[in-house]
């Protein structure tokens, strides 16, 4: 086992059924070794700074009706909401005086915000802070829609593929297409933004294949970015009795990501603190170098649920953010609050 780590590290990558065994017979002294080469790898490329990113949700309709999401268009008992421009603008004001340099605008696949909204939008927050980056995570969009945000000033886009798993996907996934989510991920690259892919860990009928399946799919695309994050049961969903993922399978993949794309921004996800107080840490300590502390209105914050239990609701802006670097700082790495682009990518 230790010597297909180190070949990992050396290397960045395994063949599938290198993958399969580490997945199938990692033990705790092992991943232990897994963590540490992923520590020095994240070290290597962006020494021991974490980014933060300052999380704004500003809609919980959403269109689609995927099984395992608490905004699910079907789930008559989410308590919807939108935020206006001003709204935003607040939260970005308050982000700003707060040091963020990026603004994650994230929201269910909600057709109130027309591509003309979200256009608005962007441009506003890129006059007010023109030196700040402008990630956008809204979901399937045409590649003209996607052109628009990007000629608007979005320098970033979000869009996990959840699973690499033809099968799985459109089995969580009603009236959604395998090829189209995959074909967004592959528009937005040609685009020019920094794209983020990436997957929930521990969904019911997922496997070790499915893993290896999405780690080849990230190893093949190449993102600038990968979250993933514990699939968290919610109580108003289909899946609300299934069992969800775990902190060890995830801290396990992340490191495993960090070591195929050793420059890959590698959020240590709010989910990972949700089913583990200390979990956001040891996602640092996998090779994650991304944090997204929250921005929305403390009086929606409930409201953007995704999953039962999520922390940080009932902070304010300021409480998350002297939380987040008092975590960062416990966990031995420093707050970095500048832009924190891809090491490769510059604004064409």
């Amino acid at each position: 086992m230790k010597e297909l780590i180190d070949k990992l590290y050396k290397e960045n990558d395994l063949d599938e059924n290198e993958l399969l065994y580490l997945l199938d017979y990692i033990k705790k002294a092992d991943q232990d070794y897994l963590m540490a080469k992923a520590r020095e790898m994240a070290f290597q490329h962006y020494g021991g700074y974490i980014y933060a990113r300052g999380l704004i949700e500003f809609t919980n309709y959403c269109c689609r009706d995927c099984s395992y999401c608490g905004i699910r268009a079907s789930n008559k008992k989410a308590d919807r909401y939108r935020l206006s421009l001003e709204q935003i603008l607040s939260a970005c004001t308050e982000g700003d005086r707060l040091g963020y340099r990026t603004f994650v605008l994230q929201g269910g696949e909600d057709i109130h915000y027309t591509d003309e909204k979200i256009v608005e939008i962007i441009k506003n927050i890129k006059y007010r802070f023109p030196s700040c980056a402008v990630t956008l995570s809204i979901g399937e969009k045409s590649y003209e829609s996607y052109q628009k945000y990007y000629n608007a000033g979005a320098d970033r886009y979000l869009l996990r593929h959840e699973t690499a798993s033809k099968l799985l996907y459109e089995k969580l996934h009603p009236g959604m297409s395998f090829e189209n989510r995959r074909q967004c991920l592959i528009n937005l690259k040609r685009i020019g933004y920094q794209v983020g892919a990436g997957f929930m860990v521990g969904l019911p009928g997922q496997t070790h294949q499915d893993y290896v399946k999405d780690l080849r799919f990230l190893k093949s695309i190449r993102p600038h970015m990968v979250g993933i994050g514990p699939f968290i049961p919610h109580q108003d969903t289909p899946l609300a009795a299934e069992n969800g993922g775990t902190v060890e399978m995830t801290i396990t993949l992340l490191a495993i990501i960090r070591l195929m794309l050793p420059e890959v921004l590698l959020p240590a996800t709010t989910a990972l603190g949700t089913i583990d107080p200390s979990g956001r840490e040891k996602g640092l300590k996998a090779g994650a170098n991304v944090v997204m502390p929250n921005l929305s209105p403390v009086n929606v914050r409930e409201k953007y649920s995704l999953y039962n239990g999520k922390i940080c609701t009932g902070d304010e802006a300021a409480e998350c953010r002297r939380c987040i670097e008092d975590r960062v700082t416990g966990a031995g790495f420093t707050l970095d609050m500048s832009r924190g682009d891809h090491k490769r990518w510059e604004r064409i």
